[in-house]
This record gives C-alpha cells, sequence and structure tokens, in this order.
C-alpha cells in the first residue's frame, strides 16, 4: 500500500521527505515552545498568587484578632478566591511545594514584615497543573488564614500572531525546500536527456562541465564515456571497411579465374558464391555504418517520403505496382535523417514485396508526440517465436526467408537501428486475417 502511494519521480520523494521533516521539526519547535510558555506562564501565576497570599496575609495579620473575621468579610478578594479563618490547618494538607515557598519569600523581600509577625507555617493542597490550590498560612497568634484559589490553565497558543507567523515561516521554509530540491535534482534530468541524446545520436554534443563540483565531475565522466563510444564506433566501422575492402581484392581474382573453368556448372555456381559473399560483406558493411551515422537532423515530409518509397518499389518492380498502396494524410512534417529513415521504409517496403507480393503503407495523424506507420503485407506471416528473433543480425528464417529470397539477415537489424536512432522503434505482428504488419513508430 505505501509502495502504491510513494512518489516514483526522485525531485519528489526528496521534496516529500523534506517535508516531512519540517514537519517534524515545526511539530517538535512547537512542542519546546508550548512547553516554554507554559512554565512562564505557571512563574508568573504562582508569583501572582504569592503577592495576592502576603498582601492578604498582611492584611489580615495587622488587623486586631477580634477585627479580623470582619476585617476579611468586608475584604473585594479577585475572582476565584476565598479565603476564610480556622483554629487549625485544613485536613490533608502538606508542606507547600518549593516553587510557592521560593515566591512568598520573594515577596516577604520586597514588603518585609517583622519576624514576629511572619507565617509561622505554610501548607498546600492542590497544584497549579490541576489549577485549583488550597494554601494554608499560620498566623503568629495560632489561627491559620485558609486561602482557595482557582488558576486559569495555561494557553501558549494564545500569543498575538502566532498563528499568522507559524503558516508564514512554514509556508516560507516549503517553497524554499521545493525550490532547493528541483535546482539540486535538475542536473540529472539534464543527465538522462544527455544520455537519451546519445543513445539516438552517438555523435551528439558534449554535457557542459559546470555547476558543482560533484556536477562537473558527473558531467566530465559522461562525456568521456560518450567519447569512448564513439571511438570504439569508429574504430568498428574502420575495421569493417578495411576487412571489406581487402576482401574484394580475391573475390574479384576469384571471379576473373572462375571464367576459365571448363564446366560451365562448377562456374555458374562459384560465381553465384561469389556474388553471395560480396553481398554479405557490403551488408555488413551498411550495417556497420549505420550505427555512426552523422546524417543531420533535418524536418522532412513523411507522407510524401513514403509514397516516394512505394513508387520507387514499383519503379523496381512494374510487376506488383498495382499492388501497393498508400493511406494516411497529404503531408505529415517530422524531425529525422532523410536517407536513413528512406533506407528503413524501403527494406519493410522490399520485405512486404518480397514474402507476400503487396504492401500497404498506413500512416496515422500523431497522438502523444509519436506518429505511427504500418506496412502491411499478405503473405505467409512468420511464426510467433521468431518475430523476435529476426532482428538479429545474420538470422534468417529458413522456411520463407532464404538466401535466394531474404538476402544476408540484415535488413531488418538495419531497419531497428535506424528507427532507434530516430527515437522510435519498428515492431512485427502477424495480421488476424493472414500477413505480417510492421509497426513505425516515431517522434514528431
Amino acid at each position: 500500500m505505501i509502495r502504491g502511494f510513494w512518489p516514483r519521480r526522485l525531485a519528489t520523494r526528496t521534496a516529500l521527505l523534506l517535508l516531512l521533516g519540517l514537519a517534524v521539526v515545526q511539530g517538535g519547535g512547537l512542542t519546546i515552545n508550548a512547553l516554554d510558555r507554559t512554565g512562564l506562564q505557571q512563574l508568573v501565576q504562582l508569583r501572582d498568587l504569592a503577592a495576592r497570599l502576603m498582601t492578604l496575609y498582611r492584611t489580615i495579620v495587622l488587623t486586631p484578632a477580634a477585627q479580623r473575621e470582619e476585617t476579611l468579610a468586608a475584604l473585594h478578594l479577585p475572582p476565584g478566591f476565598s479565603a476564610t479563618l480556622s483554629d487549625a490547618p485544613p485536613d490533608g494538607m502538606l508542606m507547600a511545594p518549593p516553587p510557592l515557598l521560593r515566591q512568598l519569600r520573594a515577596e516577604m523581600a520586597l514588603n518585609p514584615l517583622p519576624p514576629a509577625l511572619r507565617p509561622r507555617d505554610v501548607v498546600a493542597l492542590g497544584s497549579l497543573a490541576r489549577h485549583r490550590m488550597r494554601i494554608g498560612l499560620h498566623l503568629p497568634e495560632g489561627a491559620w488564614l485558609d486561602v482557595a484559589a482557582r488558576v486559569r490553565p495555561p494557553r501558549p497558543w494564545q500569543a498575538p500572531g502566532f498563528l499568522a507567523a507559524f503558516l508564514l515561516m512554514t509556508l516560507l521554509a516549503a517553497v524554499l525546500a521545493v525550490w532547493a530540491v528541483r535546482r539540486l535534482i535538475a542536473p540529472l534530468a539534464t543527465l538522462a536527456a544527455a544520455a537519451e541524446r546519445l543513445g539516438r545520436d552517438v555523435n551528439a554534443p558534449p554535457l557542459p562541465e559546470d555547476g558543482p563540483a560533484e556536477i562537473a565531475a558527473a558531467a566530465a565522466a559522461f562525456n568521456l564515456m560518450a567519447e569512448r563510444i564513439r571511438r570504439f564506433v569508429q574504430d568498428r566501422t574502420l575495421m569493417l571497411s578495411a576487412i571489406g575492402h581487402d576482401l574484394r581484392t580475391p573475390i574479384t581474382r576469384l571471379k576473373l579465374r572462375a571464367e576459365f573453368l571448363d564446366d560451365d556448372e562448377s562456374r555458374r555456381k562459384m560465381l553465384a558464391d561469389l556474388d553471395e559473399l560480396e553481398a554479405m560483406i557490403a551488408a555488413t558493411l551498411a550495417f556497420g555504418r549505420d550505427a555512426s551515422s552523422s546524417e543531420p537532423v533535418t524536418p522532412l515530409d513523411l507522407a510524401v517520403l513514403a509514397r516516394t518509397v512505394l513508387d520507387e518499389a514499383a519503379d523496381a518492380r512494374p510487376e506488383c505496382a498495382e499492388r501497393l498502396e498508400f493511406d494516411g494524410p497529404e503531408h505529415l512534417t517530422i524531425r529525422a535523417r532523410s536517407i536513413a529513415l528512406k533506407r528503413a521504409l524501403a527494406n519493410l517496403v522490399g520485405n512486404a514485396l518480397k514474402y507476400g507480393g503487396n504492401a500497404r503503407i498506413t500512416l496515422a495523424r500523431p497522438a502523444d508526440g509519436m506518429v505511427r506507420l504500418t506496412v502491411e503485407d499478405d503473405g505467409p506471416g512468420i511464426s510467433p517465436a521468431e518475430l523476435a528473433r529476426v532482428f538479429e543480425p545474420f538470422q534468417r528464417l529458413e522456411t520463407s526467408r532464404n538466401r535466394e529470397t531474404g538476402g544476408v539477415g540484415l535488413g531488418l537489424p538495419i531497419t531497428r537501428n535506424i528507427l532507434r536512432a530516430h527515437g522510435g522503434d519498428v515492431q512485427l505482428a502477424n495480421r488476424p486475417t493472414g500477413g505480417l504488419c510492421a509497426t513505425v513508430t516515431l517522434p514528431v
């Protein structure tokens, strides 16, 4: 359940954790503030209580004993206060708590009484935490002044502007946390975008190596990795080109020697094998060159390109011209490498003609930033177990895609490399009514 609600984006997770931490810190701070304010308010209440007790005690102790009851009845006591005189201490009272005794001594120090008039003893029942106290002061003559006091409970949240200041502080801290997270996570998004560009184009521009030391180090490491990948691809392409160049010379010599063979059947078979070997070398070189293509990305009309591929296929195979169809908008502009994309579509159309005898291109309008193009045929299709394997280099299906009709098995791998370099892909699926459907997706 927690994983279902946990955000997937790193920035959102980090911001959420910071906000949760902020809430915990704010809660702890508010608790400490409340405890401090509660202690301060209780101290003020205790001081006020001690001042009133000593004022009342001084009034009673300085009054003649015969007039004390009358004087006490005439006094206007504060709300929550009541006082009586008794001959014995109230039941259940114990020694007054030290904080109250300290405040009483402080009050007597401010308004001193003669030692003979000071309280002989102070007892108490209850506490400020219970908001009720009963204090007994022992008069010098032996009587007791019994005072009952009701204290208001502490209210630490009633400071003027407290709520507004708290909300403003929390909002500013949350905004600062979100802003800081976005600033810190931004280089990761830049690095991810650069990795995506490198996956499409090995010659993508390098990342700027600036910012904090850690970000600059990560950018430098990424640029070094990209440079090594480019060097590896270039070395592989040069190696393939060198091998192809070196093999063409002995192949040509073998063809010349084959012409001098007296056996026509042996000569024909040898020349056919040499032609096949030369075709395999050419296809292998083309496959290697596609990985390091430096063709620039430019705007092109995909609908016009698809119709051009069909027209060229009709020119190459006039007998199939009536079985070539296009369905889609008149114009649809995307950004792509025109020569490479034309080759990919030509491979798909050529396969459809070769194994199905027809080709239908359907181009759909863009949706969710992607354009979808399908190439269908009415051929025998492909076994479901072989749909993924046909994209592996040099893979041929012997039942229908043999060397005589299917080349060397590099057409579909080249097509997929081209489309993935554009940020798209190609997938094969058997049609319910028979035949094969190649679905191409490309970013707009």
